[in-house]
């Protein structure tokens, strides 16, 4: 059975009542993947914006296999003490990471955000030396937009995401580059300016699922009714 971790911040782990993007990649993952698979990780709630913590089981669909390694606030810094024994205790095969953003804005620069990506990639080679990871760049967000030097150090991370995907991509541990939806627009497919709606999540679903496809030969082409 293959087994996939979400990884990821406020945009991944969603809010009480939301499907997520995790939801809308099990759909199509459910529709083409052809063999077994599941989620997991060491968390399973959603955000409860009322109480501002990880408290909430209102998941839209109660039967969504659940677990993942998303947190309200977090980015690469939080997960790189993480990655190893979660690793270790949870064997995912593919590790689905959308992070960067709360780095950026809170935390680390451009350069100190891309060093905690290579020891987030080296913590969790160390425990299985065949994972694999599709990494998502830091997508369109209102604060980019409002804010010029903050929109020079996303694109610039995500430049140096790309060379860091290229330098440590290998056969037996392969990394992939997820590819930022053309037509994502933070007016259109978030509520907020940042997290998706259910336009950004089938949105940010078929970005991971167009790479695994395109380059593992996992699923198939995203259709943007799953």
């Amino acid at each position: 059975m293959l087994r996939f971790m979400p990884v990821g911040d406020s945009m991944t782990i969603g809010s009480a009542g939301e499907y997520t993007w995790r939801y809308r990649l099990w759909q199509h993952l459910c529709a083409t993947r052809g063999g077994p698979f599941t989620f997991v990780g060491p968390r399973e709630t959603l955000h409860d914006k009322t109480t501002d913590a990880p408290t909430s089981y209102a998941y839209a669909d109660p039967d969504f296999p659940r677990a993942h390694l998303a947190g309200w606030g977090e980015g690469w810094a939080h997960m790189v003490p993480l990655i190893g024994d979660v690793v270790r205790e949870h064997r995912p095969d593919v590790l689905l990471v959308s992070l960067g953003l709360i780095d950026l804005g809170f935390y680390t620069n451009a350069e100190q955000t891309a060093e905690n990506v290579r020891a987030f990639v080296a913590g969790a080679r160390e425990v299985n030396a065949r994972v694999r990871m599709v990494l998502l760049p830091v997508i369109p967000n209102i604060r980019a937009e409002a804010d010029d030097s903050f929109a020079v150090q996303v694109t610039a991370f995500n430049e140096l995401l790309a060379k860091t995907v290229a330098d440590l991509d290998e056969p037996t541990s392969s990394l992939l580059l997820a590819p930022i939806p053309e037509s994502y627009d933070i007016h259109t497919d978030t509520y907020d300016g940042t997290h998706p709606n259910e336009s950004g999540e089938r949105k940010l679903a078929g970005a991971f699922a167009r790479a695994m496809w395109e380059e593992w030969g996992i699923g198939h082409e995203y259709v943007a009714g799953t």
